[in-house]
């Protein structure tokens, strides 16, 4: 148990020189440097990663938001680390963290003390390896972060609006991590200690590194797949379909092939991801003495993102969803690691000792928060399996979609002295409380769960994504039919009404997807209307790289049929369908009917505007 009392600077991991002489070190074995502020908590990165080795004997100092600006003092402080510099853009890709989907810069950063938005650069991974290359060339780089993961193969960005190369053409570091990357490091760290360079070490699951194309090792693997290079998706965006389909299903393969791709003299080699973590893997990761606390050198400073999570505790990761404009799986993959029990009460009794808890949990979530524990029924079925998604486009047979172990949970945590209340703050997979398993248990743990999730867990808003209205958009999307969200808001509403309380449910929906139209986004205005909804959680489309919708924007064809889909892509044809869901604003009016007008849908001008 962690006593907040006696807490001290040599509790956090050293980011200067004079919290490693408190230490007693003089020197460190691995410095990172993050695009984010240091929060000692299993939510960040960097402290999971700097806990994890320093766990396993290595000394461990961390270079938060280092000055890209200056003389780049920051990034020499510490001088050389023994084995390597680690590099990772942050909890977030560096552009989406900085632009909208209108490529505005943003006016703050969720992850910087007082939400800054000017302490990380863009292109935060390329910028701080490219610095460290330039004044250390002798010391390897080792990339890691959501951003490398999402940029580990030829992708499209957005904000360039063009192909770019793998991230670590750009960057010139040695070693990418994709993933989640516990398992990877603990490997990378144990060949180095071993005395292995490197530049040698091309077997570890879950990297990724370049060499020339007369150089490329022997695959250690069982399997192998060939991408078209990356010349050839510049002259052809239909080969650049076709490589994401390969890259997407290899990433949610539970035995995966190596993936090759030439780019200019040399060959990209991306090994296949490590097994899901097991439970004590991953109770491992989240059990580690974290304070849970931002860095001390934060004093009086709010980081937003940390003042989000403070109070809430992670239950699993992956996520089998799927959902085209997602990137969760490209990153954690689709298959679900869940801690145990025992691990998830032992941190709520440390969120319980922090100073200003008040006794309520925020959130007791995930990617999605009610996949804990669910797996394939026979594991040999997920073993050859490819799906992107095990619910799209339907619940696949052989998955457990048991609510019976998340119930447990909520009872289990609501019972710890100290708490007030629990609530589930991430999204929910409404469509698994509604499938209909052949298994009778199974369906009374989903009409239990439900009636125990917006009875005990709702903090008067329940947040949920149907994403859109028409069931084509919602089938590029990978969701669900709008009818499943129709039931369960009736489901919402009688259970409110029968114990008389009042609570909302918050709808997300999404425009200028790929496949959306103008007269789909004219639909949902029309729909949501008569819902009695005045939307508030919408947003444009974002293309972020190595998503299924983003790839359909840029190439212009559905990577598993390869059929043309329209996207809206001009300003105009955006803010065309953007502006449907504010169809109450007075401003919005004029514009609205104009274009229903030219869509010949009056019937849509009498619904929206009855009143003329």
């Amino acid at each position: 148990m962690i006593d907040y009392d006696t807490l001290k600077l040599t509790d956090w991991l050293p980011t200067t020189k004079k919290e490693m002489q408190l230490r007693g070190w003089d020197y460190v074995d691995v410095i990172f440097f993050t695009g984010d502020a240091y929060i000692d908590h299993p939510s960040f990165g960097a402290a999971v990663i700097g806990r994890l080795l320093e766990r396993d004997g290595l000394r461990i100092a961390i270079v938060p938001q280092p000055n890209w600006r200056d003389d780049l003092r920051d990034f020499k402080k510490l001088g050389k680390p023994r084995y390597f510099f680690s590099v990772s853009a942050g909890a977030m890709d560096s552009m989406i963290n900085h632009y909208t989907a209108n490529k505005r810069l943003r006016s703050n950063d969720a992850y910087t003390p007082d939400g800054r938005a000017d302490m990380r650069p863009d292109r935060t991974t390329i910028v701080y390896s490219n610095i460290l290359k330039e004044l250390y060339p002798d010391v390897p780089v080792v990339l890691g972060g959501i951003e490398a993961s999402l940029r580990r193969v030829t992708h499209y960005d957005y904000w360039d609006d063009k192909l770019h190369k793998s991230i670590l053409c750009d960057s010139k570091a040695d070693l990418l991590i994709y993933g989640m990357g516990e398992k990877p490091l603990l490997r990378l760290v144990s060949e180095l200690r071993q005395g292995r360079k490197i530049e040698q070490l091309h077997d570890i699951p879950q990297t990724a590194f370049l060499t020339k194309k007369e150089q490329v090792p022997n695959n250690p693997f069982k399997e192998e797949e060939r991408l078209f290079s990356h010349e050839e998706c510049l002259k052809d965006k239909l080969k650049q379909a076709k490589n994401f389909r390969i890259v997407e299903e290899q990433s949610n393969r539970m035995h995966a092939a190596r993936i090759l791709q030439d780019v200019d003299s040399e060959t990209l080699v991306v090994n296949p991801p490590y097994l899901p973590m097991t439970e004590p893997e991953i109770d491992d990761s989240f059990d580690l003495p974290y304070t849970r606390l931002p860095h001390p050198k934060y004093k009086n400073k709010t980081i937003p993102a940390y003042e989000m999570i403070k109070f809430s505790v992670n239950l699993h990761r992956g996520c089998f969803g799927g959902c085209a404009f997602c990137t969760i799986s490209a990153h954690q993959g689709k298959f679900i690691a869940s801690r145990s029990k025992e691990s998830i009460l032992k941190e709520v009794r440390n969120v319980v000792k922090m100073p200003d808890f008040k006794g309520y949990i925020s959130d007791l979530g995930g990617p999605s928060a009610n996949m804990y524990k669910m797996q394939g029924k026979k594991i040999a079925m997920c073993e050859k399996c490819k799906r992107p998604s095990c619910i799209h486009p339907a619940v696949c047979p052989n998955l457990d979609t048991d609510h019976t172990a998340l119930i447990d949970i909520y009872k289990a945590v609501d019972a710890i002295k100290g708490v007030k209340k629990s609530f589930v703050g991430s999204g929910v997979r409404y469509d698994m409380l509604l499938h209909k398993s052949k298994d009778a248990i199974t369906n009374k743990a989903a009409k239990d769960y439900t009636e125990e999730l917006i009875l005990n867990h709702v903090s008067g808003r329940l947040k949920v994504a149907p994403e859109h209205t028409s069931d084509e958009t919602l089938y590029m999307m990978r969701k669900p039919s709008f009818k499943d969200f129709h039931i369960f808001k009736n489901t919402f509403e009688r259970l409110n009404k029968k114990h008389g309380m009042k609570q909302q449910l918050i709808p997300y929906f999404i425009s200028s997807h790929p496949g959306c139209t103008e007269a789909d986004m004219a639909e949902l205005a029309a729909i949501t209307k008569d819902l009695d909804f005045k939307l508030e959680q919408v947003q444009d489309f974002t293309p972020s790289p190595m998503t299924l919708a983003t790839e359909i924007y840029y190439t212009g064809y559905h990577p598993y049929t390869l059929k043309k889909v329209y996207t809206a892509k001009t300003t105009n044809d955006k803010k065309g369908q953007r502006q449907f869901f504010f169809w109450y604003e007075r401003a919005a009016k004029k514009p609205i009917i104009d274009a229903l007008k030219k869509m010949n849908r009056h019937d849509l001008i009498k619904k929206l505007y009855p009143n003329g």
